[in-house]
């Protein structure tokens, strides 16, 4: 479990701060260090977690033996059913019992310092504005459109030069803003900006972006350590879970 003692958070907003770091290290564990966290869940080894931390990191670690535990525990045993499913489908599966933990871990500090109503009303509408861990790590998060309409006046004629001649064919990079013509319904609309697939923050225009060309999601570049000046010379770009899959077939190919 956690090493390291973190502040407790005893309003709404400090509680979905807290909410909102753990939430980053589980991402950041299924996506961008899908690799390291997939050799940790060893299923030769005892009952494993994996805890999302409030700094933004993660562990996989075996459960805390005090009982009852400060806070809710997460899945245990995550690592017996790795190699007895599809590496994605394993993925996802861990991804919707963090999501119940996060939630698990938010409300008890809420139960715990007496949250009334409105309280709990607000953090979890916070909460609910943010993408599930689930959803950005299985791509269920709406996807950008290519980028067709972004000119320097902001116009949308010209649909056709979503990419500049500089960039390779191919590569995709700095998602479009939001279409404000489109028909979605009004639930839809939050989600309907880009979202990076690592972190699961909204798009910025400031920020440098690059779409996988399998799965089609988009990343923050420092979330997958791209650079403008690296992605010039990709001709077709793999996110972090692509690439270990790709791997994994590879690999089960050669035994």
């Amino acid at each position: 479990m956690e090493g390291i003692q973190h502040p407790i958070p005893r309003t709404a907003e400090e509680v979905f701060n807290d909410f909102k770091g753990r939430r980053a290290g589980l991402i950041k564990a299924l996506t961008t260090d899908v690799e390291k966290f997939y050799q940790l869940c060893d299923p030769e080894k005892e009952n494993l977690c994996l805890y999302g931390l409030p700094n933004e990191g993660w562990e996989v670690n075996l459960p805390v033996e005090e009982v009852p535990p400060e806070l809710p525990e997460p899945a245990l045993g995550i690592n017996f059913a790795r190699d007895g499913m599809q590496e994605k489908d394993w993925l996802s599966l861990v991804a919707v019992h963090s999501d119940s933990w996060l939630l698990s871990v938010a409300f008890y500090f809420g139960a715990r310092f007496g949250f009334r109503k409105n309280e709990r009303k607000r953090l979890f509408q916070m909460i609910n504005d943010l993408p599930t861990v689930f959803e950005v790590v299985s791509g269920g998060v709406k996807k950008p459109k290519d980028q067709t309409e972004i000119q320097n006046n902001g116009s949308k004629s010209n649909k056709s030069s979503g990419k500049t001649q500089s960039r390779p064919s191919g590569l995709k990079m700095t998602p479009p803003p939001k279409d404000d013509e489109s028909g979605e319904e009004e639930d839809d609309d939050e989600q309907g900006a880009a979202l990076c697939g690592a972190c699961g923050d909204n798009y910025a225009t400031d920020e440098f972006w690059i779409c996988c060309d399998i799965c089609e999601r988009w990343f923050h570049g420092k979330c997958v350590k791209i650079t403008p000046a690296k992605a010039e010379h990709i001709k077709q770009y793999k996110c972090p879970s692509c690439s270990s899959s790709s791997s994994s077939k590879r690999a089960r190919l050669q035994v």
